[in-house]
């Protein structure tokens, strides 16, 4: 038997040669990696030996060759081992071959020229040959599986075993190819190329989906950041429910400059304050709907300090994330064994994608973040306030782009009062907003996620509110600012919508 290796990274070569070695099978490896072989005094064939052809072009081409590809792909036919004898080619039975490290150049902020010496060419080919004739040659694309390879001699392997490494050797070649396309697909400038590669890398699979009959994993885009990085302190392996619910409260924590705490349930906010203190913003952020954040997720955009963690322990939630914890903290949050504490950097503000899956395909958009100030608010209707001096606007314009629509946010200065979401029809999110809030919907500021209609206005203004942010674009405008206009409800239009289904 014969193995060809050639590997960038050569981590366990002195494991995986000696193995084979003990085996009675023949090495045949490239430069580098016969030089660490030969130094564990292992024999060792150079493919340069082999082909007759030393490598070219400083590397970029060492293993293109007939001998060393036709002894790969060959069958396991009498017709192929015959063509094979005829021209002097012996069979290769298992190829370890890991790839120039292509990502690490582009995460690492390489140069396009740098880059591109990175696109593994003669590796690719020996994998995906491998992979390609599984039901007689055996593939290993990473040290990592080494380990378990070697549990038995490569005689015993059998050809689902091939069939396995051969579906991780395409998964991993795809993987490969695709982030070279994503770096070459940013220079075009096309935001929405004819064809898309994804690739994520598996961080964990999960107990199970949004119900337990589902199954479910957690996978990490390559330089993603975001909660691929979270530090889990104590408490139970995140739940797939668990990590959408921490991505709506930490995207929204990390919003704002201030100090603030959101508390988040199904992935609706329903508490979001700002305060002096972390602590005194999660008292207001839990006083804003002391119901519905009982077993909820809590998101500060500070580190926990003691008084937080003690306040945090009197209650029952399921995660707490923040961007560190004091050492005090974490002793106390212990006396809550079950609460997940998460440290998390802050949520990347760089622009980027979303994906959706629907039934047969993907649906790909833009985050949607805020392009208008508040400053750049027009007044339409009723009395003339100071907005950009008014914390109370700029927080509920924040918060309902977070609710699920339809979506109305009541807000005070440095909280929100009243949120209401995920209705099919937007008078019942007034009414939800309404209801929550009691008697703090007086003198809040309303903020919609789309344009409304009069009963909207009528309700608002039978509630006490004294100001609405809406995009505005009804046809009923016109009737809608009169209204205002009678009921004496300032209205401001922002110009731009903010659904979230």
């Amino acid at each position: 038997m014969r193995a060809l290796i050639s590997t960038h990274d050569k981590r366990d070569l002195d494991k995986l040669g000696p193995w084979l070695h003990d085996q009675g099978v023949e090495i045949l490896a490239t430069g580098g990696t016969a030089t660490t072989l030969a130094g564990l005094g292992l024999p060792v064939v150079s493919t340069d030996g082999l082909t007759g052809f030393r490598e070219l072009l400083g590397g970029r081409v060492k293993t293109l060759h007939p001998a060393l590809h036709a002894g790969i792909l060959a069958r396991p036919t009498e017709a192929d081992l015959a063509e094979l004898e005829a021209v002097g080619i012996a069979p290769i039975d298992l190829v370890v071959v890991n790839l120039y490290p292509f990502r690490a150049a582009w995460l690492g902020g390489a140069d396009v020229a740098a880059a591109t010496e990175d696109i593994d060419i003669g590796g690719v080919a020996l994998i995906r040959a491998a992979a390609k004739n599984f039901v007689r040659t055996a593939v290993l694309t990473d040290p990592d599986q080494y380990a378990d390879a070697m549990q038995r001699p490569l005689r015993e392997w059998g050809e689902d075993d091939r069939r396995t490494l051969a579906a991780r050797a395409f998964r991993q070649v795809a993987a490969y190819d695709a982030d070279i396309a994503a770096f070459m697909t940013a220079f075009d400038g096309e935001a929405f190329p004819a064809q898309i590669t994804l690739t994520a890398d598996r961080v964990q699979e999960l107990r199970y989906g949004e119900n337990p009959h589902q199954r479910a994993a957690f996978y990490r885009a390559p330089g993603a950041g975001g909660m691929g990085d979270l530090r889990l302190h104590q408490g139970a392996q995140l739940s797939y429910n668990n990590l959408a619910d921490l991505d709506t409260a930490w995207r929204l924590a990390s919003e704002f400059e201030e100090t603030a705490a959101v508390a988040v349930k199904h992935q609706n906010p329903c508490g979001v304050a700002f305060g002096k203190t972390p602590a005194d913003a999660f008292r207001k952020a839990r006083a804003a709907d002391p119901i519905s954040i009982f077993g909820g997720i809590v998101a500060v955009n500070r580190p926990v300090d003691e008084e937080l963690a003690r306040r945090l322990t009197r209650l029952f939630l399921e995660v707490v994330v923040a961007p560190g914890f004091t050492e005090q903290a974490l002793t106390l949050l212990q006396e809550r064994p079950r609460l997940r504490v998460v440290e998390l950097g802050r949520a990347p503000t760089v622009a980027s994608f979303e994906w959706r899956s629907v039934v047969g395909g993907l649906l790909l958009q833009d985050q949607d973040r805020r392009r208008n100030p508040v400053s750049s608010f027009r007044h339409v209707a009723g009395p003339v306030l100071d907005l950009t001096a008014d914390s109370a606007a700029e927080l509920a314009w924040t918060v309902v782009r977070y609710q699920k629509s339809n979506a109305i946010a009541l807000t005070h200065a440095d909280a929100t009062v009243g949120l209401g979401g995920g209705q099919t029809n937007r008078i019942d999110a007034v009414h939800q907003a309404i209801s929550r809030a009691g008697d703090k919907a007086a003198h809040a500021v309303a903020a919609s996620d789309a344009f409304f209609f009069p009963d909207t206005v009528e309700a608002l203004a039978e509630a006490g509110v004294r100001a609405v942010l809406s995009p505005g674009g009804s046809v009923r405008d016109s009737e809608v600012l009169e209204r205002a206009g009678e009921l004496g409800l300032s209205v401001w239009f922002t110009d731009e919508r903010h659904f979230r289904h």
